[in-house]
């Protein structure tokens, strides 16, 4: 028989081993967590994301990925349910006389051959966006050099699939060379480097694109202007100047002013439509509105969408659902899942039911390439498509708003 003495000895000496153990079911790993890495007895941590390990009864051991660890073998587990409709999604849009439903990507997911498979297929694609390769920064590195390669491979690759292309984007305060964003211009200079830049760019690819993002997210949320190298020269000039660049160097490519924020009422979409009415009443060059849809699962106003599309319509401008996804706070679960697939549903209803919705674009159709992990710690799953290409629910969702 164990003395009383010795067992509070060994008692005592257990209880920082059980504190430092993540109970049955509880979490044990992912980017981001500081809590404990061992699980209790009978259980072990097993990885669902990168984001996400739980400790799980009688499971192999395997090991949590630690940042910036390669991608897991998928985000939708055998529980999880997928979505089940073998709809195309372009085609379902065309025929609802949308002219696209479309999607971002980016040069180095064009080596991944199972992405590929799926973007390629322009039926379920009818549009592409460059994410990054036709922004300032990589077009024109140095002042008057341009490097157009990746934004060719792009160009190329919707030229090959019969795809329709948007160029993102000519003037954002973000993706700047240094010697643009640190630049000390005179009025006339920074005009000149606008005008430069601009019809370089879109005279490029003339031909070859059907909307431009000619200035992207001007304001800030509470509907004041953002205060970079183009404002604080420029003023509320600068829009004007890029606009007409633009339109000089493509007549028929459709212009655009893109942003986020504006899907709702509020200071930021107020601000933007003065601006559009201003940009119109003087006859500036100016075709659409690009409602850019960065959700959250919960969190979306269909008819509120409905609304700030139609309102701006009303300006006599095209708009469009530009940068669509929807994320969550990981890890998935059947019920974040399914309010996602009525967000998606809810968003796609809006653009359906209004005539001047031209398409729409996700920003990516795969959780592998998604932005939204790296930007937003703790969330992700914001895609249609899960990181083993795999549909997940929302697709459902987006093929019934477009068939209804």
């Amino acid at each position: 028989m164990v003395k009383l003495s010795a067992s509070l000895a060994t008692l005592t000496a257990l209880i920082p081993l059980a504190a430092a153990q993540a109970a049955e079911w509880g979490q044990c790993g992912g980017i981001g967590w500081t809590g404990a890495t061992a699980c209790v007895s009978g259980t072990t941590c097993v990885e669902s994301n990168p984001y996400y390990s739980q400790c799980l009864p009688g499971a192999a051991s395997v090991a949590p990925s630690s940042p910036g660890g390669a991608a897991p073998s998928g985000t939708s587990s055998g529980s999880l349910p997928t979505g089940t409709s073998t709809a195309k999604l372009n085609t379902l849009a065309k025929a609802a006389s949308k002219l696209y439903f479309g999607t971002a990507t980016d040069n180095p997911e064009l080596t991944d051959t199972g992405y590929t498979a799926i973007l390629d297929d322009n039926t379920q694609f009818g549009q592409i966006t460059p994410a990054n390769s036709m922004k300032w920064d990589a077009i024109e590195p140095e002042q008057g050099v341009f490097t157009f390669t990746e934004g060719d491979q792009i160009a190329d690759l919707a030229m090959t699939n019969a795809m329709l292309l948007r160029g993102h984007n000519c003037v954002w305060y973000n993706q700047l060379p240094s010697w643009v964003s640190d630049g000390t211009f005179t009025v006339a200079q920074l005009t000149s480097v606008i005008q430069n830049h601009c019809s370089t760019l879109v005279g490029h690819y003339k031909g070859q694109v059907y909307a431009w993002d000619v200035v992207n997210e001007p304001f800030n949320d509470d509907g004041t202007w953002r205060t970079d190298v183009f404002f604080n020269t420029l003023g509320t000039s600068y829009p004007q100047i890029a606009l007409e660049a633009a339109s000089q160097a493509d007549p028929n490519a459709k212009l655009y002013i893109n942003e986020y924020n504006i899907e709702f009422a509020g200071p930021k979409a107020t601000a933007l439509l003065s601006l559009v009415e201003s940009l119109k009443s003087a006859g500036v060059p100016l075709d659409g509105v690009g409602f850019q849809c960065h959700f959250i699962v919960g969190e979306v106003s269909g008819s509120g969408l409905q609304t700030q599309l139609s309102t701006f319509a009303a300006q006599g401008v095209e708009v469009a659902l530009t940068e669509l996804d929807i994320r969550m706070t990981l890890p998935e679960t059947p019920a974040l899942l399914a309010q996602q697939k009525t967000d998606y549903n809810s968003v796609i209803t809006a653009c359906m039911s209004v005539e001047s919705c031209v398409g729409i674009t996700v920003w990516d159709w795969t959780d592998k390439y998604s932005w939204v992990p790296s930007t937003f710690s703790g969330q992700g799953a914001a895609c249609p498509w899960d990181e083993n290409f795999v549909k997940k629910p929302a697709f459902d969702g987006i093929a019934a708003a477009l068939s209804a």
